[in-house]
C-alpha cells in the first residue's frame, strides 16, 4: 500500500502544487486547511507523513509538531519554512521533526525529501518491531501476526513506568508475557515478585499482600514484609487478580493510589516504589458489571492492556511451538534429535486446544515420553496423550523411556547380553527380566 502523505498549509495553491506532485510520484495525498484540521486527520489514523507549513491559522507548524510526536507511533513530520528562517528549522528538528524544506521549494528537493523521510520511517518501524519481537521471543516461541502485535505492545509498554493488565485464557502464557515485560524495562535487575491471588484467604490476604507486625494475629511469631513489601523498587506481579475479594479490592485500590502500605498491626504507613503487573483469564468488565469486581479498581489497573489470542485463533504458532517442547523434553529424557512428523504437526494444528499452549506442551511431552525413538510420527499416540491420562502418569513415562533404554543398549552390543547389562550397570540376570517385561527377547 502506498505511503499516505498529509499536506496542512493555509495556502490553498501551495496544497496544490505539492498534491499534484506527490500524487505523480505514486503517493496517496491528504490534506487540510490549518494546524488544527490536520491534527484531526493524524488523530484518525492512517497517516504515515506530514508535510506542515509554519504559519498557520488555529494551530501553527511548530504546535502541530509537537502534538503529533507526542502521539504513540506517530507520523513523520516535515515542515516548511519560509526562506531564510533556518533558526526556526533547527528548533523544528530539535523538537522532532525529521526534515524540512524552504519556501520558494525546488520539485526535485521535495521528493528526495519526502523519499528520504519515509524510508527513515520505515527503518523505524522495522527497528521497533525487530526490538519487540526479541523481547518476547526471549521468552515465547511464536510466528504468527497476532503474537508480533503482542510482541509489539509488550516492546512500547516494558520502557512506560505504568501499570500493565494482561488478559487471555488459561495456557496462553500470561506469566510468560509478564517476564518480558520486566526484562524489557528500567527495573529488569530490580526484585521481581510473583503472587497468584486465587491462593489468598480471606483472613490473611492483607497480611500476605501488605506485610505484618510480629504479634499482629495468632500465628504471627514475626514480622513479615508482604509481597508489596517485597517488590519494592521492582515489578509485582498479581496473577489472577480477578480471583481478589471485594474488601481486599478496596486495600489494594487505596495502595494503587497513595502508593503506601499498612502492615497488619502497624500504626503507620509506609511508602512502596512498585510497578504493577495484573494478569487473569476472567473478562473484568463484566465482572464489574456483575458487581464482583470494583470498577474503580478496574480503570487503575486497565491502563495498558496485552490481550493474548487463544491458541485456536494462531495455529500458525502450533508447530513451531510443539517442535519447541519436543526438543525440550527429548533431552530431559535422553532422546536426541526428536522429529515431529509433518502429518502428525498438521494434526496438531487443526485441534483446538481449549486448554490453549500448556496443553499442547504437555500433549508433546507424553508424545516424546512415549516415543520409541526420535521419528515421531504416531498419531495414536497423539490421541491417547490428547485425552488426557498418559500425560500424567509418571510410571507409564518411566517404562517406556526405560524400555527405549534398555533396547538402545542391547542393540549398541550387537545383541550381547552381557556386554548391554554391563554398559547399563546391571547384572545380567535383571537386563534378562527387563528384556521380558518390555518384549525384547
Amino acid at each position: 500500500m502506498n505511503p499516505k502523505i498529509l499536506i496542512v498549509d493555509d495556502e490553498p495553491a501551495v496544497r496544490y502544487a505539492l498534491r499534484a506532485l506527490l500524487e505523480e510520484e505514486g503517493f496517496a495525498v491528504d490534506e487540510a486547511p490549518d494546524g488544527q484540521a490536520g491534527l484531526e486527520r493524524v488523530e484518525a489514523g492512517g497517516v504515515d507523513l506530514v508535510l506542515s507549513d509554519l504559519r498557520m491559522p488555529k494551530l501553527d507548524g511548530m504546535g502541530l509538531l509537537d502534538a503529533v510526536v507526542a502521539r504513540p507511533r506517530a507520523p513523520k513530520v516535515i515542515l516548511i519554512t519560509a526562506h531564510g528562517n533556518e533558526r526556526a528549522a533547527v528548533e523544528a528538528m530539535k523538537r522532532g521533526a525529521i526534515d524540512y524544506f524552504a519556501k520558494p521549494f525546488d520539485n526535485d528537493e521535495i521528493v528526495r525529501v519526502v523519499r528520504r523521510a519515509l524510508e527513515t520511517a520505515r527503518l523505524t518501524d522495522e527497528n521497533r518491531r525487530l526490538r519487540a519481537e526479541l523481547a518476547l521471543a526471549r521468552h515465547m516461541v511464536f510466528e504468527s501476526e497476532a503474537m508480533r502485535c503482542v510482541a509489539e505492545r509488550v516492546e512500547r509498554a516494558a520502557g512506560r513506568d505504568v501499570t500493565v493488565l494482561i488478559t487471555g485464557e488459561t495456557g496462553t502464557g500470561k506469566e510468560l508475557v509478564a517476564r518480558a515485560l520486566v526484562r524489557a524495562s528500567a527495573r529488569a535487575d530490580r526484585p521481581y515478585v510473583r503472587f497468584n491471588c486465587a491462593a489468598l484467604t480471606d483472613s490473611l490476604a492483607e497480611a500476605e499482600l501488605f506485610g505484618h507486625k510480629a504479634g499482629a494475629f495468632t500465628g504471627a511469631a514475626k514480622a513479615r514484609r508482604g509481597v508489596f513489601g517485597e517488590a519494592d523498587g521492582g515489578t509485582l506481579l498479581l496473577d489472577e487478580v480477578g480471583e481478589l475479594d471485594l474488601r481486599i479490592q478496596g486495600a489494594l485500590l487505596r495502595t494503587l493510589q497513595d502508593g503506601e502500605i499498612r502492615a497488619v498491626g502497624a500504626d503507620r504507613s509506609e511508602r512502596v516504589d512498585v510497578r504493577l503487573v495484573a494478569a487473569t483469564h476472567r473478562d473484568l468488565r463484566a465482572e464489574v458489571e456483575a458487581g464482583r469486581f470494583r470498577q474503580d479498581l478496574y480503570y487503575r489497573l486497565n491502563v495498558v492492556t496485552i490481550h493474548l489470542p487463544p491458541l485456536r485463533e494462531r495455529p500458525e504458532d502450533v508447530a513451531p511451538l510443539a517442535e519447541h517442547f519436543a526438543r525440550r523434553f527429548g533431552a530431559q529424557f535422553g532422546l536426541a534429535d526428536v522429529r515431529l512428523a509433518p502429518r502428525l504437526l498438521r494434526r496438531l494444528e487443526a485441534m483446538p486446544w481449549p486448554g490453549n499452549v500448556r496443553e499442547l506442551e504437555h500433549v508433546v511431552e507424553s508424545l516424546v515420553a512415549l516415543a520409541d525413538g526420535p521419528a515421531i510420527d504416531d498419531v495414536a499416540d497423539l490421541h491417547e496423550a490428547a485425552d488426557g491420562a498418559p500425560a500424567l502418569d509418571l510410571k507409564a513415562r518411566v517404562a517406556r523411556f526405560e524400555k527405549r533404554v534398555v533396547g538402545d543398549a542391547l542393540a549398541r552390543a550387537g545383541g550381547n547380553q552381557s556386554e548391554a547389562a554391563r554398559q547399563l550397570g546391571v547384572s545380567r540376570v535383571t537386563l534378562i527380566d527387563k528384556l521380558n517385561k518390555y518384549g525384547l527377547r
